[in-house]
């Protein structure tokens, strides 16, 4: 019989420094529009995630997710695309207040 397996935790300072950001857009629009003005490579870097089951996106938002590096870029990009972020938090708990 084999024993319980133990999942390792990474470290704090390991761990990616994530931004939650809210739009009011579909994901396949946010993703378009991400490769269209920053490219693949810049998709990649930023580390982009639709996020799900967190109980915030409802009523016509989206949560996505993206490292705090490529944060400046993925804005300029939905920007240009004309999606408006609402708002930019570290945490999904900081978003729920608006959507």
């Amino acid at each position: 019989m084999v024993g319980k397996i133990k999942k390792l935790k990474l470290r704090p300072s390991a761990r990616d420094k994530r931004r939650y950001f809210l739009v009011r857009a579909t994901n396949e629009k946010v993703e378009k529009a991400i490769l269209k003005y920053i490219g693949i490579l810049g998709f990649a870097r930023s580390a982009y995630l639709e996020v799900r089951g967190s109980g915030v996106g409802s009523r016509g938002y989206l949560v996505g997710s993206c490292l705090v590096k490529s944060l400046d870029e993925i804005r300029a990009a939905l920007a240009l695309d004309g999606i408006k972020v609402e708002k930019v938090s570290g945490t999904l708990k900081g978003l729920k207040g608006k959507a």
